[in-house]
């Protein structure tokens, strides 16, 4: 019975069904199934598969949001039973994310979100048009691992060199790594600014996030 609850939880996120996933969570509470192992058997296992399908180019935008919507319902009705169990994900670091002072882009950078969390990130979202000091005081803050910067404007990237630079001149990196991305953002320029990671989309980022706190 648990494995077809588990296929089906995993087919939900894969088919991007949100009220589908929450009705499984909620069957599998009912069922007195560990709402951690209903996480990683079922719905982590979908979240795999779309990214792995989306990297290959068998899935695209539209699904990643869609399966990333049903994660969210699903965890959002197993947190509360966890909570009551004493028991937690592994969290594999802390995100403080944004995009940068200038910029009101948000669709890549939610998605960007919603990916590390599904995957067992925490993500402290800061949203848009983020001032830097206040990201890297809310970084110092929460002791973030990653500090996540979004960037869609040539005109605001030169944001994300001022991020490592401000982060360098308070001693806080490279304890506190900087991952960048957006629509004009490349490899050579994340070099050229000391940035520690950089990827093209939100399935990348986890893959690179993951890396950068050793659990690749």
């Amino acid at each position: 019975m648990s494995d077809e609850l588990f296929k089906a939880m995993a087919q939900s996120v894969i088919d991007g069904e949100p009220e589908e996933a929450e009705r499984l969570a909620e069957q599998s509470l009912r069922a007195g199934i560990d709402p951690l192992v209903s996480i990683n058997r079922g719905f982590v296992a979908g979240v795999s598969f779309v990214g792995e399908q989306f990297s290959c180019g068998e899935m695209f935008l539209p699904d990643l949001v869609l399966a990333g919507d049903a994660m969210k319902r699903a965890v959002a009705v197993l947190e509360p039973e966890m909570a009551r169990r004493g028991t937690t994900r592994e969290v594999l670091g802390k995100v403080v994310l944004c995009t940068v002072e200038g910029d009101i882009h948000d669709i890549g950078k939610t998605l960007v979100g919603t990916m590390l969390s599904a995957t067992g990130f925490e993500v402290i979202d800061m949203g848009v048009n983020v001032p830097i000091d206040e990201l890297i005081e809310k970084a110092r803050e929460v002791e973030a691992d990653i500090v996540g910067v979004s960037a869609l404007l040539t005109t605001t990237m030169v944001k994300q060199k001022t991020v490592v630079d401000k982060l360098k001149a308070a001693g806080l990196h490279p304890r506190i790594k900087v991952l960048i991305g957006g629509a004009p953002v490349t490899k050579d320029w994340a070099n050229q600014i000391g940035a520690d990671g950089f990827s093209e989309d939100a399935i990348g980022a986890v893959a690179v996030a993951k890396s950068m706190v050793g659990k690749s």
